[in-house]
């Protein structure tokens, strides 16, 4: 696992609005992811609302219209496990980039919680469910708050 090594961060949110986007495929890791999501911005003080779209593939533009919209940062959140054709690397590639280019564009974070999986189990390892040996909601969360406070500071507000 690449958790191994991973920083504690610890950070608080008080006042930053947070909106956690969230694709529809693959029920039981999508909702680990959430809760884990859930839970670091439940601790840090953050208000959020989590909203879904109907896949990762769609994560971007809700991403960018939510940021537009007045948040301080997007919590991303999808699965996308691989096939026997050539879509997963497309919707890989389409939702890291598009994902990417919204955080330069708004300037304001955006935390990747996107796994590309090559089976289920990885996906369920990484899901922050009983028995998971990762959180990788929670760590998108963290990811994108500490960011948003950083850039806070860095801007003088």
């Amino acid at each position: 696992m690449s958790g191994a090594g991973s920083p504690v961060v610890e950070v608080d949110a008080t006042g930053l609005d947070v909106v956690v986007i969230a694709g529809r495929w693959h029920d039981v890791i999508t909702d680990g992811l959430i809760a884990g999501a859930e839970r670091a911005l439940g601790e840090a003080g953050a208000d959020y609302r989590v909203v879904r779209v109907p896949g990762s593939f769609e994560l971007p533009v809700a991403a960018k219209a939510a940021l537009d919209a007045g948040a301080d940062a997007v919590v991303a959140l999808g699965v996308i496990i691989r096939g026997g054709t050539p879509h997963f690397e497309y919707v890989s590639s389409a939702a890291t980039d598009g994902l990417t280019t919204v955080a330069i564009e708004t300037g304001k974070p955006v935390g990747f919680g996107v796994l590309t999986l090559d089976d289920e189990q990885q996906g369920l390892d990484r899901a922050g469910l009983p028995g998971s040996k990762e959180d990788k909601g929670h760590e998108a969360a963290t990811a994108a708050i500490a960011t948003a406070v950083l850039l806070r500071e860095l801007r003088g507000n």
